[in-house]
């Protein structure tokens, strides 16, 4: 387009006065001079910065939206224990081990004296079963030898007739003591029965285990028990078996229990001992 001579003088001095207006933006000419749409408007760089940049007012808002989310997870999430808890909780799992331990030793107290008689302290029945059947697995795996003594007390019935139980209860305590002193502590000493009594023996062939046999019937006898004004003896019977790799509990005890009949009908045929129960 060309501009008329006369007129430019009048065209820079609009493009002039339009820049003290505005000064932050470039105006075309034609704008000033009422071109209309034929003028082209341009903005400065820090302008175009100014119209992008988004509006810190609209901003605010996804932001806080975002940041209360993130609390509220936060809030939400598992928190970790603080350290008076978890020391809570170190003290009560100590506290419970504690009780296992104690209740495990207490079960196993309980157990022993399952096997134990409570009056001579000593194995009962069930409890001398258990270490037979035990004795009788190592004599069968490392050819061990061993034997079994039972005795049977004589003349006890009396001492129970004549002096009442506690005197009987005090008599069995004072056989089972004199049986103990007479065996080793590897040996066992039980009371199976009201007045039987059974002894293992370890590493001894039977001449061996019948000589200890004749000795614990010696002991016996030579156990007096004073009760008041008298003074109560009795006597016992021992039969006597060796203890094979082959044997079963059934079959020892009852080989020993045959031994010990007979010897009890030997004694009764004259070599009973001195009648029990006798008056000092």
């Amino acid at each position: 387009m060309l501009i008329p001579r006369q007129s430019a003088a009048v065209f820079f001095a609009a493009a002039e006065q339009a820049l003290q207006r505005r000064p932050g933006t470039l105006i075309s000419p034609c704008d000033s001079l009422g071109w209309g749409d034929r003028g082209v408007k341009h903005k400065t760089a820090s302008s175009r910065d100014q119209s992008t940049a988004p509006d810190p007012a609209r901003s605010a808002t996804p932001r806080k939206a975002a940041e209360a989310q993130a609390k509220d997870a936060e809030s939400k999430a598992p928190k970790p224990r603080s350290g008076s808890a978890a020391a809570r909780l170190a003290a009560e799992v100590e506290r419970l081990s504690a009780e296992l331990a104690a209740s495990r030793l207490r079960i196993g107290e309980l157990e022993n004296r399952v096997d134990v008689d409570p009056l001579t302290q000593t194995f009962n029945r069930r409890g001398f079963e258990r270490a037979l059947a035990r004795s009788l697995a190592y004599v069968k795996r490392y050819r061990a030898t061993a034997a079994l003594v039972y005795l049977d007390l004589d003349e006890f019935k009396p001492v129970n007739d004549r002096h009442g139980h506690a005197a009987g209860d005090t008599m069995l305590k004072a056989i089972s003591s004199a049986l103990l002193r007479e065996v080793r502590a590897s040996d066992i000493v039980a009371r199976i029965g009201g007045d039987e009594f059974v002894v293992l023996l370890w590493n001894m062939t039977e001449a061996d285990a019948l000589s200890k046999a004749e000795a614990l019937e010696k002991a016996v006898y030579a156990t007096p028990v004073r009760w008041g004004a008298s003074t109560m003896v009795v006597g016992a019977s021992a039969g006597v078996t060796a203890i094979g790799p082959l044997d079963t509990p059934v079959d020892v005890l009852a080989r020993a229990d045959a031994a010990m009949y007979a010897r009890k009908m030997e004694r009764k045929d004259g070599h009973a001992p001195p009648s029990a129960a006798q008056a000092s």
